[in-house]
């Protein structure tokens, strides 16, 4: 069995997704530690308002692959630099956070608090309801009087942490040094589409499709990166091969800080999106609009599925997450069997 006759076997819930019209289309990418990888890809990058073809090259909203791919990485990049401390206050980096309470508890939450969702801060905000002038709206992030409540997976941690890439940089987010294949400005023409949105009256392609993120200006540190599977796989890579980051930043995004958080990702658990199969130092993350990207380090390997499970409606129940643990189960049984192969 080659690599290639993997992958394609591998493919087959995607597939079976797509023939039953539960998602539009979907690409799945492995790539080994060595440099090896894999892609196989079926379906539409569109149905309405006209169906067209999903190939290796669309490009996908990879939705909240932004906080690891992106804004965990440039925050880890930013520590190593001594440009930031992680268990430093936020205020480090913007000091007119709640500025009008130098007792707010805004003000006491570190870097590492955010990365890792170990804050009182809420899951989701409907910011764009409060208008759409992206200077406005993070000034009303950060003097917002955040209600409190107990940890939970939260985009407005990352928000904030996004916009302290922004100060400490000096450079918008939209504006910020990327890999190929990965950008926050995509060409509309080579994108998978996603929601018919009813806030905005049309399809949604080459656009971010989280409101807040088009909001703030399209770009935030919870969303906006779009990518191709190759842009994905050459990320995951670079934290495999050791390009990425540091040693000490590769243990940080292992480590957990809490039952099912390390810094920024998920680690693996029982009924996780990656599948039981995978090693328990296994890291993986989501997006809303149908992606995910799963690393296993103890077998060297890293696996992303890509789908546009949002095109034409996100109401409507894809079944995206046996989808992802069924995939997951197959990747790592076949990849056991290639290794034994070998």
């Amino acid at each position: 069995m080659t690599l290639d006759t993997f992958i394609a076997q591998a493919f087959a819930p995607a597939s079976g997704a797509i023939d039953r019209s539960a998602i539009p289309g979907a690409v799945l990418g492995i790539v080994t530690k060595d440099g090896q990888r894999a892609v196989r890809c079926a379906g539409a990058a569109q149905l309405e308002p006209e169906r067209e073809e999903l190939s290796r090259d669309t490009w996908f909203d990879l939705a909240s692959l932004t906080k690891v791919i992106f804004t965990t990485t440039r925050i880890l990049q930013l520590a190593e630099e001594g440009r930031i401390d992680l268990d430093a206050p936020l205020t480090t980096a913007i000091p007119d956070l709640r500025q009008y309470d130098m007792d707010a508890a805004e003000r006491k939450l570190t870097f590492r608090q955010c990365l890792a969702h170990q804050t009182h801060l809420p899951a989701v905000e409907p910011l764009y309801t409060y208008g759409q002038d992206p200077q406005t709206l993070r000034a009303f992030i950060l003097q917002r009087v955040w209600k409190s409540g107990p940890p939970v997976y939260s985009d407005i941690n990352f928000m904030l942490l996004g916009i302290a890439i922004e100060r400490v940089t000096g450079q918008a987010l939209m504006d910020q040094p990327l890999p190929p294949r990965l950008t926050f400005r995509p060409d509309p023409r080579r994108c998978a589409a996603t929601e018919r949105c009813t806030w905005r009256g049309r399809i949604i392609r080459g656009e971010v499709h989280d409101e807040n993120a088009f909001a703030m200006g399209g770009a935030s540190g919870h969303a906006g990166l779009f990518g191709t599977i190759d842009g994905v796989l050459d990320f995951a890579h670079s934290i495999l091969d050791g390009s990425a980051l540091t040693c000490a930043s590769i243990k940080s995004i292992c480590t957990r800080q809490s039952e099912k958080r390390t810094v920024g990702w998920e680690g693996a658990y029982t009924g996780w999106h990656g599948g039981d199969a995978c090693s328990p130092s296994a890291i993986g993350h989501t997006g809303f609009t149908g992606t995910g990207l799963w690393i296993d380090f103890d077998r060297g390997m890293a696996w992303s599925l890509l789908t546009n499970r949002v095109h034409p409606s996100r109401h409507i129940d894809t079944g995206i997450l046996p989808l992802r643990r069924a995939t997951g189960e197959q990747v790592i049984a076949l990849f056991d069997a290639l290794a034994q192969q070998a």
